[in-house]
């Protein structure tokens, strides 16, 4: 499973990033604009790494002008949370969880409609906005155009919670939202966030369910996430996933 998953990593930045190779690392450097990816190990890759190689990596994104970022899981590579720490980069865990079989059923949120969609829905915008609203940060421009892209190839699957007063419509702004990017019979639920006002409804789990469901009837036979600590691990596990292992992200810590 975990091999996997790995194979996932790996492949899923490929689509919209160009690989540069150090060694026992790769750094994934975005063609275009959009957010910047991150370093991780190279596929394969179980041995100790070099604090020189994590140095190279960190110099390289320096002079890309992209944060200082590496992310992998810590079972698969064991040998690197000592080189990054080593380096100076603060390393954070979080649960890598699975889901097991089927989704299982949440209630559903009163007054509001989950629903998946398409590149040219009225609700995009705001659907793609939602979760930055959550995570405290306004959208970069274009984002809401290079998700109807990613939609249309077939990269992105889009969820979201709207009020019943609007249902969507344009104007209507979502309430949560998420995605899932399958590559193969693998897909991953990304960046599930919900709006100050609307928390503690619900919403999160009800998007995550949408998504998972969507998610096995596109024919994804591993369905994984990571969550951003334990309290909101147990949620997921309301949902059926299971935690079996750790993903780490190591970035460099704000200046004061």
């Amino acid at each position: 499973m975990l091999k996997r998953i790995e194979a996932y990593y790996d492949a899923v930045p490929r689509s919209s990033a160009r690989a540069e190779e150090f060694g026992p690392l790769t750094l994934f450097v975005r063609e275009g604009e959009g957010w910047p990816f991150y370093a991780r190990p190279a596929p394969g890759y179980e041995g100790e790494v070099p604090v020189a190689a994590v140095e190279r990596v960190r110099a390289r994104q320096r002079e890309l002008g992209v944060p200082e970022s590496f992310e992998w899981v810590a079972e698969t590579a064991p040998g690197l949370r000592a080189a990054v720490e080593a380096s100076g980069l603060t390393v954070r865990e979080h649960p890598l969880m699975v889901l097991e079989g089927g989704p299982l059923a949440v209630p559903e949120p009163e007054g509001v409609t989950v629903r998946m969609l398409d590149a040219d829905d009225p609700g995009l915008e705001s659907a793609v906005a939602a979760p930055y609203a959550a995570f405290g940060f306004p959208p970069e421009p274009g984002t809401a155009g290079r998700t109807a892209d990613r939609i249309t190839a077939g990269l992105t699957r889009l969820a979201a919670a709207f009020d019943d007063a609007g249902g969507g419509t344009a104007g209507v702004a979502a309430l949560s939202a998420g995605q899932h990017q399958p590559v193969g019979d693998v897909s991953e639920v990304v960046g599930v966030g919900t709006v100050p006002a609307a928390r503690r409804r619900g919403l999160g789990l009800a998007v995550t369910a949408a998504l998972v469901a969507d998610a096995r009837a596109r024919g994804a036979e591993l369905v994984f996430l990571s969550a951003s600590d334990a309290d909101v691990a147990r949620l997921y596990g309301r949902l059926g996933f299971r935690t079996v292992a750790t993903a780490l992200i190591a970035e460099a810590e704000a200046e004061a």
